[in-house]
Parts: C-alpha cells; sequence; structure tokens
C-alpha cells in the first residue's frame, strides 16, 4: 500500500485512510471487526481485452466490481482471485499485475442485523483467459454482464474504466 501512486485526489485520501486502519487495527482483515475491514476485488477484462465484467450486486443493488471479504487472508491478491472464480464462475483467470490497480475506501449500510461498515477495498487486474467460457451468475448476484462503457455514475467505476483504457493504449 505504501507504494501504491494514487491517481486522484480521492484515491489519496483513501490510501491515507487505509494506511491509519491498517496501523491501527490488527484484525484489520477480519470480517468479525465491526467497524469496517480490508476487501479485495478485481477489474476482471475479458480474454480479448474488450470488455469488463461487473456484477449487479444483491445486497447493494448496483453494478460493482467483483470482489469481497479477506476473511483472515492478508494477501488480497489471492481474496481477489478467489472472489473472481466464485462470483464469476470462470475457472481460467489470469492475474495481469500484482501491483495495486485502485483502491477505494466506502461506508456500507446497515443491511439485516450487519451494523454499518467500512469497506477498505484494494483493486488488481485480471484476465479471463478462456475464450470458450461461459460466465455463471453467483448467489450474492442479481445478474452479471460484460460491459465495455460503465453502466452507472459510480465514479470508482468510471475512474477504473479510465485507468483500464490508459493501460491498452500504451
Amino acid at each position: 500500500m505504501e507504494r501504491y501512486y494514487p491517481d486522484d485526489e480521492i484515491e489519496k485520501a483513501d490510501r491515507e485512510k487505509m494506511l491509519k486502519f491498517l496501523n491501527k487495527h490488527e484484525d484489520c482483515f477480519e470480517r468479525s471487526l465491526s467497524v469496517g475491514h480490508f476487501t479485495g476485488s478485481c477489474w476482471l477484462e475479458n480474454y480479448d481485452g474488450t470488455k469488463f465484467l461487473l456484477t449487479l450486486h444483491e445486497k447493494v443493488g448496483t453494478w460493482l466490481q467483483l470482489g469481497g471479504h479477506a476473511d483472515s487472508d492478508n494477501d488480497l491478491v489471492r481474496v481477489s482471485l478467489k472472489e473472481a472464480h466464485e462470483e464469476s464462475g470462470l475457472k481460467n483467470i489470469a492475474l495481469l499485475s500484482d501491483e495495486i490497480f485502485d483502491i477505494g475506501v466506502h461506508l456500507i449500510h446497515e443491511y439485516e442485523e450487519i451494523p454499518a461498515h467500512y469497506h477498505y477495498d484494494v483493486r488488481f487486474l485480471l484476465k479471463a483467459t478462456n475464450e470458450n467460457e461461459e460466465i455463471q451468475i453467483s448467489d450474492e448476484s442479481a445478474d452479471l454482464r460484460w460491459f465495455d462503457e460503465v453502466p452507472s455514475d459510480n465514479y470508482d467505476l468510471k475512474r477504473m474504466f479510465k485507468k483500464w483504457n490508459e493501460l491498452k493504449r500504451d
């Protein structure tokens, strides 16, 4: 996290929040930490790098990148890959870089008996590697689709889309 260079002022502020949280809470990778916890997610591109996969999150009700709770695993690359497999149904996914792709800190509103808390989300760039493999909706999703444009006003998705497009031009 210390080596990550934020893309904008929002990411810069989120990086500072993440570093403080990491240094303050020994159990920051545990879902049981009620004030918040680290999560791992991804920007998952298709086999030819022309589209990216988003999930219509069942609980949140909006399009998001794939990802989830670390559940005691402080290797957020591994968490990101695990969540990508689970939420997409794809077996063939490659890590394009172990460098952080994007970050975000978000308040998760109270849901059923789970109090409001923060997700300190670290995102990595992944790629589906088998063009014939079909995605499968998990029980955490209302929908799952490949996109070539961001389908919402979600600032983080727009920032990741911009970063992704810039990488493709390099």
